[in-house]
């Protein structure tokens, strides 16, 4: 049994970057992040909401008195990870922007860790952790410094507008230069000032610029364990984990609609183009149940195996997850090659995760 919950926790790990591949086949329907975003939060807010009622835990979701509001707020976590993966992987690739993410999951962790914050009890800095923090930062550097050296179709001098398959649709054209137009792999528009990108291409790391998209996928990684944490005070007061999900599901639902009423009302994100959902992928509806699953595994996962095993084993199966997707091209995304020097990066990220996960 002990090793079914191991074998769990990996799989629960590459459903995170399954889901933000996923994700870019909503947004290219949709035609802006923020709208697929929305799309998918309520999704998984739904499923949750179906799996409460089924477990028989929709009688948890009330706030006792004298709740403190603030435990709320892990949910807003959620649409800044989802819609910077809508971002970030056609830009960076799979692997490069699930490295950032981890990156920022660790160093956050850290922080919580040491510092004994929002009720995480305090450790001390050993020597494995600080090597494991050493590792990680090499294996991303080594991940973001060799993306650069992989030429991807929209990157290849020779391929010119006439030599492409079919061309960006002029509303997701018109787009591309404002906030939050869609993201594509195939074929949308890159939005956040990014040119657009061609069928088969992947876009440019243009709009905020690399060091920008880097900063940015550091920042949605360390979000997840500062969630975690308050979702974990959040379960104390509720005292059921698929009640404590589905209410920060719904926060993070309501915090996404309210953005993307906001952008659209400043005229900063294209309209929802919802009649795309028709041609989209059936598979492209597959984020919310990812994130669903997620959710309720780690909750499931860490009384049984531990916190330790089980983020060490989620963020292997991240990485691994996104070398697959990167090197085959899976999902639509462009291919991008496991190189010798990704390949070393990859090893040094899982090395380092584990190594301060388990020290």
């Amino acid at each position: 049994m002990h090793s079914l919950f191991l074998a769990a926790a990996l799989l629960a790990g590459c459903l995170l970057a399954v889901q933000a591949s996923v994700n870019l086949q909503l947004n290219k329907a949709v035609g802006t992040p923020y709208g697929a975003s929305t799309l998918q939060l309520s999704v998984a807010t739904a499923v949750l909401a179906l799996l409460a009622v089924t477990v028989g835990a929709i009688g948890a979701l009330h706030l006792p008195p004298g709740f403190p509001f603030w435990h709320l707020l892990g949910g807003l976590a959620s649409p800044l990870y989802i819609t910077s993966g809508i971002l970030l992987f056609p830009r960076l690739g799979a692997l490069a922007a699930a490295g950032l993410f981890v990156t920022g999951q660790m160093f956050a962790s850290l922080g919580l860790d040491l510092f004994g914050l929002l009720g995480v009890a305090p450790k001390p800095l050993s020597a494995g952790i600080a090597l494991g923090a050493l590792a990680v930062l090499a294996g991303i550097t080594v991940v973001i410094r060799g993306q650069s050296l992989i030429r991807t179709p929209a990157q290849t001098p020779a391929q010119t507008p006439a030599q492409t398959p079919t061309q960006t649709p002029a509303p997701a054209r018109a787009a591309s230069g404002t906030l939050g137009g869609g993201v594509s792999g195939h074929g949308g528009s890159t939005g956040v000032g990014a040119p657009a990108a061609t069928a088969g291409t992947a876009p440019r790391p243009g709009g905020l610029g690399r060091s920008g998209w880097v900063l940015l996928g550091v920042v949605a990684g360390a979000v997840l364990p500062v969630q975690g944490a308050v979702n974990a005070l959040l379960r104390r007061e509720i005292h059921q984990p698929v009640a404590t999900a589905v209410i920060s599901f719904v926060v993070a639902t309501i915090t996404i609609a309210v953005v993307l009423a906001a952008l659209l009302a400043l005229g900063r994100t294209p309209r929802p183009r919802l009649g795309g959902l028709r041609t989209m992928p059936w598979w492209g509806w597959l984020g919310g149940g990812c994130a669903a699953v997620y959710v309720t595994a780690t909750f499931t996962l860490i009384p049984a195996i531990g916190a330790a095993a089980t983020v060490a084993l989620t963020v292997t199966g991240q990485q691994l997850a996104s070398a697959v997707i990167d090197h085959h091209g899976l999902l639509r995304l462009p291919r991008r090659p496991l190189t010798a020097a990704r390949l070393a990066g990859l090893a040094l990220l899982i090395a380092g995760s584990v190594l301060v996960q388990l020290a």
